[in-house]
């Protein structure tokens, strides 16, 4: 085989072995994006915070029909409030408090325990995300993070479980339960995530979840289209070579 038919079908090769190298990267990736988290992922201790609950539907063939979130029980929340989503029904139970809570001068004896969104038209078809904005506050100042544990349920009636607790530095739960890590007031300087306290939520939960999102995303593509090229550039070097030397 004379040298140029060997470049030839080196070079028709390179886009197999540039879709299989993408795709690798890609399939690999894919399970990190299928939790259901809370967005923003931090928020200011001692204060109110706008965020979001991101569901995404992993399945092919099912689509989202109910999700339950329960609320922290060792913090309890005073203020829980939930914005409108379209195509869901939405419903706070509330429990009585084991040790009353004070905030802002007056004793609370109950709380918001649990939030249920309830589909009311196709809820979240495969390939597709939604998220559930709440104001919640006001935040405690003796914790680190608070845990949503959050049920998923799919209309052909099976059930996810977001509920086990992450371990420091041990390996990431198969279902690890939604969690909203508190920082020290104004440490990050940008007041990402917090409300004025009193009127609710004044931000756009759905613009700052999609800012404070973590870029794995972009990250990914970024790497695959760098593999692409680097194969790429490869090839063109080899040929080259091959052409001097010709």
């Amino acid at each position: 085989m004379s040298e140029n038919q060997s470049s030839r079908r080196f070079v028709r090769r390179l886009p197999v072995v540039g879709t299989i190298a993408a795709g690798s990267v890609l399939l690999l990736a894919g399970p990190a994006f299928a939790h259901v988290t809370v967005q923003p992922g931090t928020a200011p201790k001692g204060g109110f915070a706008t965020v979001a609950i991101k569901v995404p539907n992993e399945k092919d063939d099912a689509s989202t029909v109910k999700v339950e979130v329960s609320l922290p029980t060792d913090h309890p929340l005073a203020s829980v409030m939930p914005e409108p989503v379209p195509g869901w029904k939405v419903d706070v139970t509330k429990s009585k408090l084991a040790k009353p809570i004070e905030m802002e001068g007056e004793k609370i004896n109950e709380a918001p325990s649990k939030i249920t969104w309830t589909a009311d038209g196709k809820g979240i078809e495969p390939g597709q995300f939604q998220q559930f904005p709440l104001s919640v506050g006001q935040l405690p100042n003796d914790a680190d993070q608070l845990v949503f544990k959050a049920l998923q349920t799919y209309d052909n009636k099976e059930v996810v479980r977001w509920i086990e607790p992450a371990k420091p530095g041990g390996p990431e739960p198969e279902n690890p339960a939604p969690v909203l890590k508190l920082t020290a007031a104004g440490a990050d300087g940008t007041g990402q995530g917090a409300d004025d306290g009193k009127d609710g939520a004044k931000s756009d939960p759905a613009k700052n979840a999609a800012e404070a999102s973590p870029s794995d995303t972009t990250a990914r593509v970024l790497a695959v289209a760098g593999i692409v090229v680097g194969i790429v550039g490869v090839a063109f070097g080899v040929l080259a070579g091959r052409r001097r030397n010709a």
